[in-house]
């Protein structure tokens, strides 16, 4: 059964990696750093922020540091250098990504090395228990938290959790901003997102 899981599990993040890197070669970077309104964050904050909580969650689950450093800031120029977690969405409705391109790069190579993980995980590890219960208080009120059994977060917790239900809950933020910033206006009833 947890061969059977695993592999569903490789299939599903590479499919949503596929929509981020659809949805990103269809904008431009005026339609990421668009400025709806106060209170609504841009494209690039989801954007910003789904890819870099990847990279420091795979920490936990991997053992491997994070890719993110001062060089990739001077890369990719975001104007506010934190992913958000712990900040309002006052404090981050002016993130911007700088460098458009380099950001593309950084998102692939996070990806990449998650796909790559996953392809040679032992399907004996996913029962592993990653945060043993009581979580700490990072953790406490996260979703993560909340799916986690009697022991605590487990490394199937870890994927399904922080990378792959993450990762759609913020597809769905972009697509919506996708509609404010007039991308999809022209596609047919049902097909307007990335997938129908």
């Amino acid at each position: 059964m947890t061969k059977l899981v695993l592999d569903s599990l490789q299939r599903r993040m590479r499919t949503m990696h596929s929509l981020y890197y659809q949805a990103v070669d269809s904008m431009e970077l005026e339609h990421v750093n668009y400025f709806e309104r106060e209170g609504v964050l841009p494209i690039a904050f989801s954007l910003f922020h789904y890819t870099n909580m990847q990279d420091l969650t795979f920490m936990v689950l991997s053992g491997e540091l994070p890719i993110w450093n001062d060089e990739w800031q001077e890369r990719v120029q975001v104007a506010i250098n934190d992913n958000g977690k712990e900040k309002t969405v006052q404090e981050m409705v002016q993130q911007r990504i700088g460098n458009y391109e380099e950001f593309k790069v950084y998102q692939r190579t996070v990806f990449d090395r998650t796909e790559a993980w996953l392809e040679v995980l032992d399907p004996a590890r996913l029962t592993e228990v990653l945060v043993k219960r009581p979580f700490p208080p990072v953790a406490a009120s996260s979703y993560s938290a909340r799916v986690a059994g009697p022991e605590g977060i487990t490394v199937l917790d870890g994927i399904e959790c922080w990378h792959y239900q993450h990762g759609l809950r913020h597809m769905g933020e972009i697509e919506l901003a996708r509609g404010l910033v007039g991308l999809g206006l022209d596609a047919p009833m049902g097909r307007a997102g990335m997938t129908s």
